[in-house]
């Protein structure tokens, strides 16, 4: 008989629209709208979470399985389930110290971390907090020297993997943000410090660790930058479409893995196949640059269905995943590993420190289950499960 794993995480929150509704009530409002926001009319963030409701799997009830084993091997490295956390901007805003609370737990729980460039966690902090296990998202700067100095970091950090953002030639228009004020420059308006002063835990806490900032970026920023001066200089660091050319480059430079973040269509896999990169992450940013595109999980599903990608690359999922069932799904279509960000924010943002192991467990458990039910006892089975999709 097969051996049965028992993952821990609070039984009052054992789903991610549990984790979603009290985090709302510890958030400033901004701050939630920051992380919920998509852009224009939001039709493409709820998209990306809808599609996997078409995605159906068939149990085999009386087929003999072994001990179940989650983990999943990905660039010579293997984690202990296919699932990661995503690169998301200003996580300190969103919940204080978030970056270190989430690098921690995903070191612990086996589970990669991507630190983004514009999060609030610096390279060589995050670094240790993962124990050297996290990854790097690089928005792609304006100057080659920025780029160089950043690459030396990670170098000497010694970051795994490098992840490049292709899907920000421009910022997405968000209206929530620019209501809030949170467009760049970002504004504290009297509306947002009332939003803060309801949230006294989320308050303390800010005060605790200390108003979050771009903390990787801050070696190239003059000091005492006000608002206005800290978007103009965004504006101008990190403007500008991210180029074949440019990509070429950082390929010449980084030896380690490199992925692309931001993928979906046929063009853009072609390029990066001549470019020789180790892998895509199939993605739409959330939902927050282009509201007319297709959901991600579509557009992974055209591309693993594609011939001429099989075993050029690994092929990955950023978007729209709610629970280990979605997860499930993923690897079912043919995803070589998923990333997730909002629920790892609600997590936090419901359990502060222990919002990212809960959460990491929490996925686990639904997973684990689905593979109990549709008795397969290792991740590659997926696919033969697959009855009907899209």
């Amino acid at each position: 008989m097969a051996s049965k794993q028992v993952f821990s995480y609070n039984p009052k929150y054992p789903s991610v629209a549990d984790l979603r509704k009290k985090a709302k009530s510890m958030i400033p409002k901004f701050a939630f709208d920051y992380l919920e926001g998509g852009c224009n009319e939001e039709l493409n963030l709820s998209r990306n979470e809808n599609d996997f409701d078409d995605i159906f799997l068939k149990p085999r009830y009386l087929q003999k399985t072994g001990d179940i084993d989650m983990s999943t091997e990905i660039f010579g490295i293997r984690y202990q389930a296919p699932f990661g956390i995503s690169p998301i901007g200003l996580q300190g805003l969103m919940w204080p110290n978030s970056p270190e609370i989430l690098a921690k737990a995903a070191a612990r729980q086996g589970v990669p971390y991507i630190l983004s460039t514009v999060s609030t966690g610096g390279i060589e902090r995050i670094a240790e907090a993962s124990e050297g296990t996290a990854w790097f998202q690089l928005y792609h700067p304006t100057e080659d020297k920025l780029r160089d100095d950043i690459l030396r970091r990670l170098k000497e950090a010694q970051y795994p993997v490098l992840v490049v953002l292709v899907d920000v030639p421009s910022f997405g228009l968000r209206y929530r943000e620019i209501k809030s004020g949170l467009s760049m420059p970002p504004k504290m308006n009297i509306s947002n410090i009332f939003q803060a002063m309801i949230r006294p835990t989320w308050g303390v806490k800010t005060l605790q660790h200390g108003i979050p900032s771009f903390a990787t970026l801050k070696p190239y920023m003059e000091k005492g930058m006000d608002l206005s001066q800290l978007g103009q200089f965004m504006n101008r660091t990190f403007t500008g479409k991210v180029t074949f050319e440019k990509i070429k480059a950082i390929r010449d430079i980084w030896q380690g893995p490199l992925v692309l973040k931001g993928i979906a269509t046929e063009e853009d896999m072609d390029d990066a196949i001549q470019i020789g990169v180790d892998g895509v992450i199939v993605s739409n940013h959330g939902g927050r640059q282009l509201d007319a595109g297709e959901s991600s999980i579509r557009s992974l599903m055209r591309l693993v269905d594609n011939p001429t990608y099989k075993g050029k690359m690994k092929i990955m999922l950023d978007g729209g995943m709610r629970s280990g069932v979605d997860i499930a799904r993923a690897c079912a279509v043919g995803s070589d590993f998923n990333f997730m960000g909002r629920p790892f924010m609600y997590g936090v943002g419901a359990l502060g420190n222990q919002g990212g192991e809960h959460t990491i467990n929490m996925f686990k458990a639904h997973l684990y289950q689905v593979m109990q039910q549709i008795s397969i006892d290792k991740i590659s089975d997926f696919p033969t499960r697959l009855l009907t999709s899209l």
